[in-house]
C-alpha cells in the first residue's frame, strides 16, 4: 500500500487521533502530515516528534500556526530530525521561533540529508536568524542545500540581514523558489535581489509582493530581465507601487524566455531523435571511409548534451 496522508487543520486533536498519528508515522503509512493551527498539549507533541524520529515514509511536514509554540517543543522537533531522514518539506510558518528557537532548531536542519523546501514565514527572525538561514544555502559545488525558501512577514530583519541573504542566495546553486512577500525591503535591497537574481542558475521564483518597492526596482528588475539571461521564470510584484505598465512589461517578458527556452528544448529533443534514427539506419550499413559512423555518434553525444543541459 502506498503512503497516504493525514491533514487537520484548526481543530483540538483527542488522545485517539494522536495515536493514530503516532501509529502511522511509526509504521510508515504516510507521506504528507499536516496539522495546521490544531491544539495539542506539550506531550502529544513530544509523542509525535518521537513517531517522527521513527518514520521513514514522510516526506512532508505542515505545524504551520503556532504548534511549535514554545523552546520547548522546538527542541523536542530539532532532536526528531536529527534521527528521521525522509522528511524533504518542512512547514513553521506562523510559529513564534524568534532567532534563540531557529539556534535550536538549526543544527539539525544543517545535516537534514533529503531536507529541500523550508517555510519560516512570520516565524518573528532577525539578522541573526538569517544568518542561520543562509548557512542552509551552501556555495556552488558544496553539499545540496534548499530549493525552496520562504521568509514572508519577518519584519524584524534588517537590512543588512536582506544584504547577507542575497549574496547567499547569489552564491547558491539550488535555491528555485524563493519567497520575501510582506517583508520592509525597499528599493535598495530590491537591487541587490536583482544582482542575485542575474547571478543565480536556478532561481525561477522570486515572490516581492508587498515589500515596498516602486518604479525604481521595477526599472532594475525589467534592465535585468530585458538584459541577462536568467533561469527566472515569475516574479511577483503585486502590492508595490509600481506601475501596472511596468509590471506587464517584466511580466511579457519573463513569458517570452519561457517559450523560447520550450522552443528551444523542442528542437533539441528533434535532433537527438533524428541523430539516434540517422544511428540506427548506419548500423547495417558497412563502415564508411573517413569515420562516418564516428561522425554520427559525435552527432548524438551533443545532442544529449545540449538535451541535459536544459532540464
Amino acid at each position: 500500500m502506498l503512503p497516504g496522508s493525514i491533514q487537520i487543520s484548526g481543530e483540538t486533536l483527542s488522545g485517539a487521533e494522536i495515536r493514530d498519528i503516532c501509529d502511522s508515522l511509526r509504521e510508515n503509512s504516510i507521506k504528507l502530515l499536516s496539522l495546521r493551527g490544531c491544539r495539542l498539549s506539550d506531550r502529544d507533541f513530544g509523542r509525535i516528534c518521537r513517531g517522527l524520529a521513527q518514520s521513514h515514509s514522510l516526506a512532508q511536514l505542515n505545524l504551520n500556526l503556532g504548534i511549535v509554540s514554545n523552546l520547548g517543543r522546538v527542541k523536542q522537533l530539532a532532536e526528531a530530525l536529527k534521527t528521521n531522514r525522509s522528511v524533504q518539506s518542512l512547514f513553521l510558518h506562523g510559529s513564534p521561533l524568534t532567532d534563540a528557537g531557529l539556534a535550536i532548531l538549526n543544527p539539525a536542519l544543517s545535516v537534514h540529508p533529503s531536507l529541500v523546501a523550508l517555510d519560516l514565514g512570520d516565524c518573528m527572525l532577525g539578522d541573526e536568524g538569517i544568518s542561520l538561514i543562509c548557512g542552509l544555502l551552501p556555495p556552488d559545488g558544496a553539499k545540496s542545500g534548499l530549493k525552496e525558501l520562504t521568509l514572508s512577514a519577518n519584519p524584524g530583519i534588517t537590512a543588512k540581514g536582506w544584504g547577507r541573504l542575497a549574496i547567499a542566495v547569489a552564491h547558491s546553486s539550488q535555491v528555485r523558489v524563493l519567497n520575501l512577500d510582506y517583508n520592509s525591503l525597499g528599493d535598495q535591497i530590491a537591487g541587490m535581489l536583482a544582482v542575485s537574481v542575474a547571478s543565480s542558475r536556478t532561481l525561477e521564483v522570486l515572490d516581492l509582493e508587498g515589500t515596498g518597492l516602486t518604479n525604481q526596482s521595477a526599472l532594475i528588475l525589467l534592465d535585468m530581465v530585458e538584459n541577462y539571461p536568467t533561469a527566472l521564470r515569475t516574479l511577483i510584484l503585486a502590492e508595490n507601487n509600481i506601475s501596472p505598465e511596468l509590471q506587464q512589461q517584466i511580466s511579457d517578458l519573463l513569458s517570452e524566455g519561457e517559450e523560447e527556452e520550450e522552443t528551444e528544448n523542442r528542437e533539441v529533443m528533434a535532433r537527438e531523435k533524428n541523430s539516434w534514427i540517422c544511428q540506427s539506419s548506419k548500423a547495417s550499413e558497412p563502415p564508411l571511409r573517413g569515420g562516418g559512423e564516428k561522425g554520427e555518434w559525435e552527432v548524438g553525444k551533443i545532442g544529449k548534451r545540449l538535451c541535459s543541459a536544459h532540464f
